[in-house]
């Protein structure tokens, strides 16, 4: 996945609480689209009305934030459905970074396993960011020094757990880096196969033979 260092861009704020992954990606669309197809489909319900048009009050339709790589959200964003293909959305269009005061648990860990950033911030502090960038003015957030950079030069410090900070500046999710500890991992499985032969399948007599199936004989009574 791609490594996340820094990030600069618009950040659009979505103060709606609780968009969940449907609202995000209806499910309807990933039964025929890959993952990389999602993006004109993200945040649908938000960005047209009901006869396809654009609805120009959606903040995600001003031309200022199209395509911008951080969003600001309101509380309990990514509620719902335990659903990837919310985060494979918001990346087809362009989204590398969420800020807000919750998320949904599971879409807080997808965004790790993605590439994406969830920053956890208090509601006023999100409010206030995403009144600084409304003008579309952009703002920069450096994962390394653990800093959002906001217009017009106030600096906002965040935390990430280190193992998930880890991966994302290394471009590796969970599957990523336990195999950085593959060559540890194979010389327990060595020491192992001496210490307990019995625990593993390739130890086995191939060669015994499986217990014979005994067939079940029903009496039926005859009238």
């Amino acid at each position: 996945m791609q490594p996340f260092e820094t990030v600069t861009g618009a950040a659009p704020y979505l103060s709606r609480a609780n968009i969940d992954t449907d609202v995000i990606i209806r499910i309807e669309h990933l039964t025929a689209l890959e993952k990389d197809q999602l993006g004109p489909y993200a945040m649908e319900a938000l960005r047209f009305r009901a006869d396809g048009s654009e609805d120009p009050q959606c903040v995600l339709n001003q031309a200022v934030f199209r395509d911008a790589p951080i969003l600001v959200a309101g509380d309990n964003f990514g509620c719902g459905s335990s659903r990837e293909a919310a985060v494979w959305a918001l990346q087809c269009m362009g989204v590398r970074c969420v800020i807000a005061p919750s998320f949904g648990e599971i879409f807080f860990n997808n965004c790790f396993q993605n590439g994406v950033l969830p920053i956890r911030l208090p509601a006023a502090e999100v409010e206030a960011i995403g009144s600084a960038c409304a003008s579309g003015e952009p703002m920069t957030v450096d994962l390394r020094a653990q800093t959002l950079r906001i217009p017009p030069g106030r600096s906002v410090t965040f935390s990430v757990d280190a193992v998930r900070r880890d991966g994302l500046l290394r471009g590796l999710d969970d599957i990523g880096l336990t195999l950085q500890h593959d060559d540890s991992v194979r010389h327990w499985q060595d020491r192992d196969r001496i210490e307990r032969p019995w625990a593993w399948p390739e130890h086995e007599d191939a060669s015994r033979e499986a217990p014979p199936v005994r067939p079940v004989v029903r009496v039926v009574p005859i009238a």
